[in-house]
């Protein structure tokens, strides 16, 4: 299918526009590799290079490297929050405008002591303690009842808004829901009320029996490019077997999701050249964690194009790459 097509996403029904004639071939979307300087294994300027015992930095949680011999993770708070803890939930009204103040909580997950790693370039212990830190932190913040949603993200690159180099990711916490995650909740509710089944389920089912949007599988998660993919490679990683909230992730699948996520993102650095990217779990808001409609998946998404005029004024994205192409290029 190389002409210019619309496909509906099944999850937010927002339309996306696929353009293949705006390029042609998947290596199009190659990083120049001169953009990407390797970094030093350590930064004497770099905050994260220079945590000391006795500095005043507020550690809310750290786990030993896998020698036992120092820190592999370290959460703190961030130095410039969107959000704080000390703040009230309670909404104001001001004619007809509502407002609230800025509830919540802003962390920063610092995955390694070494400044040059990141996810892709870790070995697989290490980043089987972030995945461990990601899921000690959300548990722990999950349970205040003020705490509606949590979004555990990671900026990688300049373009994707990574203000340090050092490999970190972040959680923010929000004493409320936005629209457009409650928005897919109701479209997955009326899914299961219609049909009895999870629409996410459905999904991986129906990718599996086609296989070509298949990027990587393992025994509790595949790895695949949506059938209406918003962006150039965009990827989602799921667990197979039905799960609502991110926060009842077994042992077993905390270990398999650690190895397939850097497995990816692998994949991307080699055949992209190390481009910029965002990654998201999203997960269940508070109370809908054991419903059997909402299914948590990791969103990645490179940063390969620029949203311009069109995607502006009408909210329809447009891609300019076929998810089935990319596919087989980063399998390949």
């Amino acid at each position: 299918m190389n002409n210019s097509h619309i496909r509906l996403n099944v999850i937010t029904k927002e339309w996306v526009i696929f353009s293949p004639s705006r390029r042609q071939r998947p290596q199009d979307f190659q990083q120049d590799p001169s953009l990407h300087i390797e970094p030093p294994c350590y930064d004497p300027h770099c905050p994260f290079c220079n945590f000391s015992e006795a500095s005043s930095e507020v550690v809310i949680l750290e786990i030993a490297n896998p020698q036992k011999t120092g820190w592999q993770t370290r959460v703190v708070p961030n130095k410039y929050p969107a959000l704080t803890p000390d703040a009230k939930t309670t909404r104001q009204l001001d004619g007809i405008y509502l407002s609230m103040p800025g509830y919540g909580c802003h962390e920063v997950i610092v995955e390694s002591p070494k400044h040059h790693l990141d996810i892709a370039t870790m070995p697989l212990q290490e980043v089987e303690i972030v995945i461990e830190t990601y899921h000690q932190r959300y548990y722990d913040l999950m349970v205040a009842h003020q705490n509606m949603m949590a979004i555990i993200f990671r900026n990688h690159g300049h373009k994707a808004g990574a203000s340090l180099q050092h490999p970190h990711s972040q959680i923010i916490v929000t004493g409320m829901v936005p629209q457009h995650i409650r928005y897919a909740e109701q479209e997955a509710q009326r899914y299961y009320d219609t049909w009895s089944k999870c629409l996410y389920c459905e999904i991986l089912a129906h990718e599996k029996r086609e296989g070509v949007r298949i990027v990587a599988e393992s025994n509790l998660f595949f790895a695949f490019i949506p059938f209406a993919a918003d962006v150039p490679f965009e990827i989602w990683i799921m667990p197979k077997v039905h799960q609502a909230d991110f926060g009842s992730i077994s042992d077993a699948e905390k270990v398999d999701f650690a190895a397939i996520l850097r497995r990816v993102l692998r994949q991307l650095k080699t055949k992209l050249n190390n481009p910029d990217y965002n990654y998201v779990i999203n997960t269940a808001a508070r109370y809908k964690a054991e419903e059997p409609q909402v299914h948590w998946y990791c969103q990645i998404r490179p940063r390969l194009t620029t949203p311009a005029g069109f995607e502006i004024g009408s909210g329809i994205s447009i891609n300019p790459s076929l998810p089935e192409s990319d596919a087989e290029y980063l399998r390949s």
